[in-house]
């Protein structure tokens, strides 16, 4: 079936971003496999996360169905641009039948995207990962695509002001080798083994990071562990 309205708002995304004159630098495309179901699994740090995420798999030419929380889907204009890019509503309430609604998706050869640490990260480090992703892999028999994000906060992220000017930011995107569950192996271990991956990629992408803050009041987007002023994991848990 075409896809009438996807390819659009990809169109339109990518004009906005040209319009910010954002600096991508993307790495590790090729690992997006052109054909067959995949569950594509990023860190989460910003509202935009699923539009970069998605933006990695367009170089193979394929289109990612996000799962996103089901109030996205009830918004009058969000809703039937959601529904229409085949994107798969999550109500934590009915979770399974979001679960059945992926693996439906993953085996007629569609990549599913997920967020792991399913909300987002204030400390931009990786929070506890959710088994979710793994076990759809495993029972649909596809790969995990493990991708890092950075930089994306600094557009538009929880507890901040969204930042839609010309800032010519960097935003920085790693995807990783694809990850397979061996033979046995428990959701629990190839959970921890995808979180281990994407670390890594986030480090990467930290490290290749062009930009530094300026100054004291330009600190919030880094983590505590960085020498930034973003809370550490400890103190937003007990907010």
């Amino acid at each position: 079936m075409a896809e009438l309205v996807y390819p659009p708002v990809i169109g339109a995304a990518r004009t906005f971003f040209k319009a910010l004159d954002l600096r991508f630098d993307i790495e590790g495309t090729e690992h997006i496999p052109r054909r067959g179901g995949a569950v594509l699994a990023s860190n989460h740090i910003g509202y935009l996360d699923f539009v970069f995420a998605g933006l990695a798999a367009r170089p193979a030419k394929r289109l990612v169905r996000f799962m996103a929380k089901e109030s996205v889907f009830r918004h009058k204009v969000s809703g039937p641009l959601m529904r229409a890019m085949k994107h798969i509503p999550v109500d934590r309430s009915q979770g399974e039948h979001a679960y059945r609604h992926a693996l439906n998706s993953l085996r007629s050869g569609e990549i599913v995207g997920i967020f792991p640490e399913a909300t987002i990260s204030q400390s931009f480090t990786l929070k506890k990962f959710k088994t979710g992703a793994a076990r759809m892999a495993q029972e649909a028999g596809v790969p995990l695509l493990p991708v890092a994000l950075w930089g994306t906060q600094r557009l538009w992220t929880k507890g901040h002001k969204r930042d839609f000017g010309r800032n010519h930011f960097p935003i920085t995107i790693r995807v990783g080798e694809p990850i397979l569950a061996a033979a046995g192996e428990s959701v629990a271990h190839v959970t921890e083994r995808l979180r281990e991956r994407i670390q890594e990629l986030l480090e990467a992408a930290q490290r290749a990071y062009p930009v530094r803050p300026k100054g004291a009041d330009d600190t919030w987007w880094m983590p505590a562990h960085l020498g930034g002023t973003a809370p550490a994991p400890a103190e937003v848990g007990a907010r």
